[in-house]
């Protein structure tokens, strides 16, 4: 059976259908802690803002991967497949070591920003295979050389390479050549709530026998060196072979080793000798490579006591073979721990099987369900437990030196509330190992279908008080919380709120729902204020999460002075209207002081919608009648103002903000359809902009859209022109018009152009690491298949569109939808000639039996070709696709 694909086995005989489930409600009860242990370990915490102390906030420069090996973190811990408590206070995770390598195997290697030629990039091959959502059974497979990891190579080829150029990657390097690599798998099922299995396997796929050392290793979160607490926890050994650990919140916990490995223990501080030339003795957190590859006896503590410990089993492994390590770590001394530990695993694993089962139950196909699964598998692995106090982090620690004057009013220092320590889903847990507000509510909607409880808990964590601003802002993403991102929370709340809905039978969690628009309605008023200059409803917001899509950066000052009316800023307020209408709306129907509400951002859509036509009532809207599209207004210091005529992603964001009333709810809130129809009698300046809402629909629908039928079939024949928006696997971020006609700008001293960038980026802006000029980005064609299913609901099947356009056929609005769901789901189906478009010419991704299956969920897709680009983990808003594989029953 090919990994990572879990059809039905011999083992089903262990499977309970409702096991999991079980799990998942006595978790979400507060019964059983089964989520008290996870993936919540960190891959990557160099190079982080938190672990930067440095005075001009030089992350990637403070603390290098180099140095990861011999210091200690201040903020998080990472490693290789790892698991840990909620608060990470005892982490357990792989080391390797191939008998080549310069370093020990500890931790993935990857470039810096500034190494990349595209920015910053994880150099090496790895996968999540499975998960539950109680972490009930979990596994990864890591890919890893026989030859010596070229570390040097990676760096000078990259750095070699110009913008131009595609990055040098560790399958070029020629390192899994003859397939002279092992597949190491990493599997953990839990017996109990504090009682955890690990196996690791490890299979040569070379002809000949290899060498590998395996060292599991466990460790505490070094909490003592900072000047708050000195206490040090303890590992040891005792004379059965096993470790046993001493800490106050982890009692009587011990990890029990199969065979007879050599245990090697040190500590998890920094080797001050290494790092600064101080002649203090110890045995540092590097210990376990000196010891492993310089043969140094004396690095490790000979006492067998520390806060880190390894178990070290060394193997030659046979050609196309396998060994496997087993290890158990519980609460409590098992007297037989691996008596029952593979009818353990096996169990967990036909468990998981089981819950997969009834999750993608309308799932069509195998390929289908292979996809959705790996999908589901990346967001779980993709949690990961983040601390930052920023109050702590500014002032530095009692006792570590003082750090430099100038971080006091440097970065995030008007972010002093701010106090995380929870498990939250990241991005990518290497290449953006912190949390980001708008990439978390598309990990909400992609998780929820599967946790909707976790889904849940995310969102609210955003808007509680040690996360968001005293003034209403959500934060961002620690490299600046003050950014400020699409307001997407409230699209989210409403769209989790559904999806636990239907879970639970018909029954919403209203509290969850009213607990977030009251703190929704705080933040949609920061917007208000702090992003509506001149106050007449037309938005900015700067760069608003499309990094590189504009002229300017977006969110500095403009060379030309004045500042840009977005379309993109402003749609997206008329969408979180919407929302916070059709929360409000939900709640009213048992709680009528929500009709106030409604009626509130009711109103205040219908005057954005005006603003997008008439910014000011100065006769220029964001609408542009002669191209048919919404383009950003440049606004000039002296009130002139100037159309930025770039076809971007920016203007099918209005696409968007769609909502549908049903008669039947209207005639449950009299309140409300009373001024709704106030509206439609006496304000018939603002009724006349929204697609003839007051009119019924089919079925009695009244549709609220930035567009008119007409305006919506001119914007749409753009974004279906394969020349221009559509690509074979979705919607690009920029029209590829501009290939061949570059926008050019020339109201500065030096013209600035954009021109079509299908995949790297070609310039620094934002990093160089994201480009939005061009390749297929998951979170906005998303939302944009949802807004055609609405759109859908309204107009019904006789409302139809060219598609592609030009091509002389037809479709309404749901085949529409479909189509634009179904060209997504290519990037990652084989192809009629077997082959995946994300995987592009890496011949052994596409071919290899060992490779084919095993897939990416990058951070976006080539233009043309579907190639994936960027972070290469990023499962998170590209985890959508599980959802784009079901049925669309939550519209």
């Amino acid at each position: 059976m090919t990994a990572g694909t879990h059809e039905p086995s011999s083992h089903d005989q262990y499977a309970s259908t409702d096991a999991e489930q079980g799990r998942m409600a006595a978790r979400d009860n507060e019964a059983v802690a089964w989520d008290r242990w996870g993936p919540y370990l960190a891959e990557r915490q160099w190079g982080t803002v938190r672990e930067d102390y440095s005075a001009t906030g030089e992350a990637w420069d403070s603390f290098s991967h180099d140095q990861a090996r011999s210091r200690a973190y201040r903020w998080g811990e990472d490693g290789i497949a790892g698991i840990s408590d909620k608060q990470q206070c005892l982490c357990l995770a792989l080391a390797l070591w191939n008998g080549r390598d310069p370093i020990l195997k500890e931790r993935l290697f990857g470039l810096t920003n500034g190494e990349g030629n595209h920015g910053e990039d994880v150099k090496e091959i790895y996968h999540y295979l499975d998960a539950t959502p109680s972490h009930s059974y979990l596994k990864m497979l890591y890919k890893y050389p026989q030859a010596a990891f070229p570390y040097t190579e990676l760096v000078e080829e990259n750095r070699r390479r110009g913008r131009d150029a595609p990055e040098y990657e560790l399958m070029d390097t020629g390192v899994f050549d003859d397939d002279r690599y092992f597949d190491v798998f990493v599997e953990y099922a839990k017996a109990d709530v504090d009682d955890i299995l690990m196996q690791v396997t490890a299979h040569n796929r070379g002809a000949e026998d290899a060498p590998l050392h395996i060292l599991p290793q466990l460790w505490f979160r070094n909490t003592w060196t900072w000047g708050y607490d000195s206490t040090r926890p303890r590992l040891s050994a005792d004379e059965r072979g096993c470790i046993v650990v001493e800490h106050d919140k982890l009692k009587g916990f011990h990890c029990h080793l199969d065979g007879d490995p050599d245990l090697l223990f040190c500590d998890n501080d920094t080797n001050v000798r290494r790092l600064y030339g101080i002649q203090e003795p110890g045995h540092f957190k590097d210990a376990f490579h000196d010891h492993v590859i310089q043969g140094d006896g004396h690095a490790v503590d000979p006492q067998q006591n520390g806060t880190r410990a390894a178990a070290h089993y060394v193997h030659a492994v046979p050609a196309h073979d396998q060994v496997v390590v087993r290890v158990r770590l519980a609460k409590g001394l098992n007297p037989a721990p691996f008596a029952d530990f593979d009818a353990l695993m096996q169990q967990r694993h036909a468990e998981a099987d089981a819950f997969y089962t009834g999750v993608q139950a309308e799932l069509p196909d195998a390929e289908a369900r292979l996809i959705h699964r790996q999908a589901s598998a990346g967001m779980i692995w993709s949690k990961q437990f983040y601390y930052y106090d920023v109050p702590q982090w500014l002032n530095g620690d009692p006792a570590m030196p003082p750090p430099p004057p100038a971080r006091r009013r440097g970065r995030n220092h008007e972010w002093s509330h701010l106090n995380n320590a929870d498990v939250i889903s990241m991005p990518d847990k290497w290449e953006y190992p912190w949390y980001a507000a708008w990439d978390l509510a598309f990990h909400c909607v992609a998780l929820a279908p599967i946790d909707p409880a976790f889904a849940k808990n995310q969102l609210l964590l955003m808007t509680r008080v040690w996360y968001m601003h005293p003034n209403g802002q959500i934060p961002a993403y620690e490299w600046a919380f003050g950014d400020v991102n699409p307001p997407v929370h409230a699209w989210a709340v409403w769209e989790v709120y559904k999806r636990a809905r239907d879970a639970n039978g018909g029954e919403g969690d209203r509290d969850f729902l009213e607990r977030e628009l009251h703190k929704l309605i705080v933040n949609f008023t920061w917007w208000v204020n702090r992003k509506d200059a001149d106050g007449n409803n037309v938005f900015q917001g700067g760069f608003l999460g499309l990094d590189n899509i504009g002229v300017f950066d977006r969110s500095a000052p403009l060379p030309t002075g004045g500042h840009i009316n977005q379309a993109d800023g402003t749609s997206w307020m008329a969408m979180y209207c919407l929302n916070l209408m059709r929360i409000a709306l939900e709640l009213a129907q048992h709680n009528h002081t929500y009709e106030d509400i409604a009626t509130k951002f009711f109103e205040h859509f219908l005057h954005i919608a005006k603003a997008m036509n008439n910014i000011g009532d100065d006769g220029i809207g964001l609408w542009d009648e002669e191209d048919q599209f919404f383009y950003d207004v440049l606004r000039f210091p002296d009130g002139g103002m100037l159309p930025l005529k770039l076809r971007s992603m920016v203007g099918l964001i209005p696409l968007y903000a769609v909502e549908i009333l049903e008669p039947e709810l209207l005639d449950k809130l009299p309140d409300f359809k009373r001024r709704l129809e106030w509206f439609l009698e006496y304000r018939p300046d603002l009724a006349a902009l929204v697609s003839h809402w007051e009119e019924p629909g089919r079925g009695n629908r009244r549709l609220l859209s930035l567009l008119r039928g007409h305006r919506m079939k001119r914007l749409l024949t753009r974004m279906l022109d394969e020349d221009e928006f559509l690509s074979d696997f979705g919607v690009r971020s920029l029209s590829r018009a501009h290939l061949e006609q570059p926008y050019v700008f020339h109201c500065t001293s030096e013209p600035v152009s954009v021109r079509y960038e299908p995949g790297e980026s070609e310039t620094e802006a934002f990093g160089g690491n994201s480009n939005w000029r061009g390749p297929i980005w998951f979170p906005v064609n998303y939302l944009l298949v949802s807004s055609l299913r609405r759109f859908a609901k309204y107009y019904g099947p006789e409302f139809r569109i060219e598609y592609p356009s030009g091509s002389g056929s037809f479709s309404s609005m749901e085949e529409l939808a479909d189509a634009l769901a179904e060209r997504l789901t290519r990037l990652f189906r084989r192809d009629d000639k077997g082959r995946r478009p994300s995987f592009g010419e890496q011949e052994k991704f596409q071919s290899d039996p060992h490779f084919r299956d095993h897939l990416l969920f990058y951070e976006y897709f080539h233009g043309d070709t579907g190639r994936g680009v960027g972070a290469s983990h990023q499962t998170g808003w590209t985890g959508l696709i599980a959802e784009l594989l079901q049925s669309h029953r939550h519209d």
